[in-house]
């Protein structure tokens, strides 16, 4: 599913009013559709108010109104500002809207009542009123339902961050296309359920309209790029990865990582061990194979065997110059650089960003929100950029897919590419969880995906292993509840 932005969703009206479309249709079929959703979701409710705003959307909000109104249900409009000051197509459904507009200060939230918010739609970029302010807490306060056109008034369909106040819908009805602040916290909590509404506008518009490459993250994204294993497989040819432990007493972070590897299909799984942890590992480990590996010199040795096809490393390694030093010498391959590995460079970014750089695009960052301010502060701070735009900045600077860690990880390419994870149940909020996503990640690159591919597929397979695992898991579950990855060829 494309997601566009609210630019991209102007641009779209735009060239379909340029091709021909009747915009007022457009607005008719809108408002059906909401009025559609109101009948179907909300049968039982005493009455419908629609709250109307001085655009657009207000437009749509009063074909709801006459919508609702023909189909027999008990509706008033309550109007921002004056009606009969509305433009274009919304002055024209104002005015075949029969219900007489009352002011929007004139709205007592009662028990039984739906709100319609048809205030302001996903452009909105600046903070509501003082007086919708007012209203969105009452209606709150009385616990009345809100229907959402678009998007809720007061939320930013960018970033998914209210500008102040924002209704909670129930639900929220848009159009063609969802729009980030769908998909975005907290912009996701406060739409509800959402549904999109195929109101009529050709698919090649919507994606003529689309420059930013964003998505919502799903198997159609990346199926085409899953591994695939012929007959005559043996386990080089299905990819060998490295994952690199930490000393003695912090090895479990690798371990974790070492077992989602093999389990998402790595055909060989190397845990590179200091001297100090060689007992410990080869005590909790069968399947996984142990190499011993202290200093850089040891890594450049290892890394003279070309089957070694990807690596991790990170999970519980240690953030100091020995954590830089291996990263610096594995940027050459395919790598998920997490946690330890991020932080390594917290003094120094420029320093990675410089050895990323002269190579390919084939290395993965993980930082969550802590390490994403210690590696991109600057980034971080920018309170006007939502967190798409922030991970498309850091992946631009560092040259490396970045997935963005948190409940709506968003995963960005140098060339623009994004997507938004939402799949994640709230349970994978555990210790360990991130190592098991490295892990997933590291070992769909062994197997010769490309990075961005393969930080998609590893986000969406780890959100489908807590939600198989169930509530209560810990990171220990989630290896052997990851789907095949035949599920989604």
């Amino acid at each position: 599913m494309i997601l566009l932005t609210p630019d991209e969703m102007g641009a779209a009206d735009r060239l379909a009013a340029e091709s021909g479309i009747d915009s007022y249709g457009l607005m008719v079929k809108a408002g059906y559709a909401v009025a559609a959703s109101a009948l179907k979701h909300f049968a039982t409710v005493r009455r419908a108010i629609v709250l109307a705003g001085p655009g657009n959307n207000g437009g749509d909000g009063y074909v709801v109104a006459r919508a609702l109104a023909e189909s027999g249900m008990d509706v008033a409009i309550h109007a921002l500002g004056d009606p009969d000051k509305l433009k274009g197509d919304a002055r024209t459904a104002r005015f075949e809207c029969p219900i007489e507009p009352q002011s929007l200060e004139a709205y007592l939230p009662q028990a039984g009542d739906l709100v319609i918010d048809a205030l302001f739609g996903a452009g909105l970029a600046r903070p509501l009123s003082g007086a919708v302010t007012a209203l969105i807490e009452a209606i709150g306060r009385k616990g009345v339902p809100v229907l959402a056109v678009d998007l809720p008034s007061g939320l930013s369909g960018a970033t998914g961050a209210p500008l102040g106040a924002a209704f909670h819908a129930t639900r929220t009805v848009t159009f063609m296309a969802p729009k980030p602040g769908h998909y975005l916290l907290p912009g996701r909590d406060l739409c509800g359920v959402l549904e999109v509404a195929d109101i009529g506008i050709p698919m090649r518009i919507v994606r003529a309209a689309q420059g930013g490459k964003l998505s919502v993250n799903s198997p159609a994204l990346w199926r085409a790029a899953l591994p695939h294993s012929a007959a005559g497989a043996h386990k080089f040819s299905r990819g060998h990865l490295g994952v690199f432990s930490g000393p003695a007493g912090k090895t479990g972070a690798a371990r974790l990582s070492a077992m989602a590897g093999i389990r998402c299909g790595a055909g060989l799984v190397t845990l590179a061990v200091p001297a100090s942890a060689e007992a410990e590992v080869a005590a909790h480990q069968t399947a996984i194979m142990q190499r011993r590996l202290d200093e850089a010199d040891d890594l450049r040795d290892w890394l003279a065997d070309r089957r070694l096809s990807a690596f991790v490393i990170g999970p519980g390694f240690g953030a100091d110059a020995r954590a830089r030093e291996f990263v610096q010498a594995l940027a050459e391959r395919p790598t998920v650089i997490d946690a330890d590995g991020i932080s390594a460079f917290a003094e120094a970014p420029d320093e990675l960003f410089v050895t990323l750089g002269r190579f390919a695009p084939h290395c993965v960052l993980t930082p969550h929100q802590g390490e994403f301010s210690r590696l991109f502060p600057d980034i971080a701070a920018d309170d006007d950029c939502g967190k798409v735009e922030k991970a498309r900045a850091a992946s631009a600077r560092a040259h490396a897919v970045v997935l963005y860690k948190g409940a709506d990880t968003v995963i960005a390419a140098p060339d623009g590419r994004a997507a938004i994870n939402a799949n994640a149940p709230p349970w994978l909020a555990t210790a360990g969880s991130g190592d098991v996503l490295a892990g997933i990640i590291g070992g769909l690159l062994a197997q010769g995906m490309e990075a961005f591919e393969a930080a998609c597929a590893g986000a969406f397979l780890h959100g489908e292993a807590g939600s198989r695992a169930g509530e209560g898991l810990t990171a220990e579950d989630l290896p052997g509840h990851l789907p095949p990855l035949s599920a989604f060829s």
